[in-house]
């Protein structure tokens, strides 16, 4: 399968060389580890199957937040955890997107704009969940950055989950949201574009802005988690550790061009994208955060200072347990006996199929190519 990185072999040097004095250090860095991923420079670990006695090199994995080799089990435990602070309620998938004529400011100052949308997003949902023509109390939202469109053009907007209700102001009540209703999409865009464009004026007094920007709609979509909140989970952790692009999606690399698969925004469709690999390469490192970035933070009920009322709210929002009719044992049964934890599975030789993996030895880090 091709990878991310055998387009840097081939053609990051080149990249680099014309390319690096304006990359950000994650960028650089990004480029460094994903060489490295699962090759002998990491280091890693050494295994012989006992059947046809044939060595297997199991590399470490470079850990990088924008490989798309690494991070599986990250994304299942952050998967987990967040499943462990859901309330029994609705929930709705908020989307909101920047306007391109602010595009280029925020790609200059990333550090501290990204963080500022993110804020201005939840902001405009507190603030109009608020309200108690809609919800009238306090609402949990989980925010996750994402800066790439399916062909990797830059494109920066914020997902945000949301509890289809609310904590009351003095804590007693629950309130819940209208059925397939959280807040009026129109108010929301315009409260999210007065907030955005408020700090920015604050912020950088000098830069004028677009007048387009404070005349156009800003594009928002509200909806039901339908589909249901794991799944909304789900499509969300994908993109928590990982940038852009998976490997499977590329298809081709050859004479100079990667080919890669996206899918339409607007129809649906799979199709297929070819590109010169530099322009691959500037698409893809593009997406890398600079360093102290996060993509996900959380606001309300979800924020860390919350946590106590967000148990609270978890137990009282519970369902309650249906008690299971007792099942009363045979008289002749004895007491079970303590269950003893089975032994993790033997990993199968890859080559014969016949043996298992045996440990050897620890690999050290070396600067030479895997076997």
């Amino acid at each position: 399968m091709l990878e991310v990185a055998d387009v840097l072999r081939q053609y990051g040097p080149a990249y680099l060389e014309q390319f690096g004095d304006r990359m950000l250090p994650s960028q650089r860095r990004a480029c460094e580890d994903l060489l490295r991923c699962r090759t002998a420079a990491l280091g890693g670990h050494l295994y012989e199957c006992n059947e046809c006695g044939h060595l297997h090199y199991s590399y470490h994995s470079c850990r990088n937040r924008s490989c798309p080799k690494c991070h599986t089990r990250d994304t299942q435990a952050w998967l987990e955890q967040r499943q462990t602070e859901l309330l029994a309620v609705p929930y709705y998938h908020v989307i909101f997107t920047l306007p391109s004529e602010l595009r280029p400011l925020v790609r200059r100052h990333q550090k501290s704009l990204y963080g500022l949308v993110m804020q201005a997003a939840a902001g405009a949902l507190l603030q109009l969940t608020a309200d108690p023509h809609y919800v009238g109390g306090r609402v949990g939202v989980m925010a996750v950055l994402h800066t790439w469109s399916s062909t990797l053009t830059y494109h920066p907007h914020v997902h945000c989950l949301v509890t289809g209700g609310g904590a009351s102001p003095d804590g007693q009540q629950w309130l819940p949201a209208r059925p397939d209703y959280l807040v009026p999409v129109r108010a929301l865009s315009k409260l999210f574009r007065g907030i955005v464009l408020d700090r920015l004026g604050r912020q950088f007094p000098e830069i004028g802005l677009p007048p387009a920007v404070r005349q156009k709609d800003w594009v928002v979509h509200c909806k039901p988690a339908v589909q249901g909140t794991q799944k909304v989970l789900e499509y969300l952790a994908r993109y928590v550790y990982r940038v852009a692009l998976t490997n499977r999606r590329i298809v081709a690399l050859k004479d100079g061009k990667v080919t890669f698969r996206y899918r339409a925004s607007r129809t649906g469709q799979t199709k297929t994208m070819t590109l010169d690999a530099p322009e691959f390469l500037r698409r893809f490192l593009q997406h890398v955060l600079p360093r102290g970035v996060h993509k996900v933070r959380y606001y309300g009920l979800w924020s860390p200072s919350c946590r106590d009322p967000l148990h609270l709210w978890q137990d009282r929002l519970a369902p309650a347990p249906v008690p299971a009719a007792p099942v009363e044992p045979p008289r002749s049964a004895r007491p079970a006996a303590r269950e003893i934890p089975s032994p993790p599975a033997a990993r199968p030789c890859p080559y014969c199929k016949k043996g298992t993996l045996v440990y050897v030895r620890r690999l050290s880090p070396q600067g030479r190519p895997p076997p």
